[in-house]
C-alpha cells in the first residue's frame, strides 16, 4: 500500500470533512443527528479565532479519513491537553495503519505543544475501536460519566433564573 500522508486541513476541505462526518454518523447509527453544514464547518474550523483544528489523512493522494481536535485544560496537571473530537477512516482503508498514523501524528503534536494528556471518547459498543485504542496503550477511564446539555435542554437551562 502507498505511504500514508497526513496534512493540516484547509477551508477547501470543508465539504470533504462534512462528508466524513456524515459517514462517521452513519457508522455510529446517528446520521439523523448531523445538522452541520459546509458553512458551519468553515466557520468552526477555519475562522481566525478558532480553537478547533482538523487534519486529513490520504493514501496515494486520495483522502481516506480525518481527525478533528482542540485543546482542553487539566487543572490537576496545570497544563493543556489535546482532545480528539472525531477520528474516522473510510471502511475500505481500515487496517491500513491510517488510524494509528492519525493518532501518532496527534500524539506527537500534543507532545510538541507540552500537553499533559491526549484524550477522546468512544462509544461503549464500538468494540473494534476499543481494542485498537487499548492496543496502542490507551486506557479507558471508567470512573467518569459523560454528561451533555444540548438543544432545547441547553437553551432552557441557560434561560432559567
Amino acid at each position: 500500500m502507498s505511504e500514508i500522508e497526513i496534512r493540516q486541513a484547509t477551508i477547501e476541505d470543508s465539504t470533504l470533512i462534512l462528508g466524513f462526518v456524515r459517514e462517521l454518523a452513519i457508522y455510529e447509527k446517528a446520521e439523523h443527528e448531523v445538522s452541520a453544514t459546509v458553512a458551519d464547518i468553515e466557520n468552526a474550523l477555519f475562522r481566525s479565532e478558532t480553537t478547533t483544528e482538523a487534519v486529513i489523512c490520504s493514501i496515494a493522494g486520495r483522502p481516506i479519513g480525518f481527525a478533528v481536535y482542540f485543546f482542553n485544560f487539566s487543572t490537576w496537571l496545570g497544563r493543556h491537553g489535546l482532545y480528539l473530537e472525531d477520528l474516522y477512516v473510510s471502511p475500505e482503508y481500515r487496517g491500513s495503519g491510517a488510524g494509528k498514523a492519525l493518532l501518532k501524528h496527534l500524539a506527537r503534536f500534543a507532545v510538541s505543544r507540552g500537553c499533559g494528556r491526549f484524550e477522546w471518547t468512544v462509544l461503549d459498543w464500538n468494540e473494534p475501536a476499543r481494542r485498537f485504542y487499548e492496543s496502542i496503550g490507551a486506557e479507558p477511564q471508567g470512573e467518569w460519566v459523560n454528561y451533555r446539555l444540548a438543544g432545547q435542554a441547553l437553551a432552557d437551562f441557560a434561560a432559567s433564573p
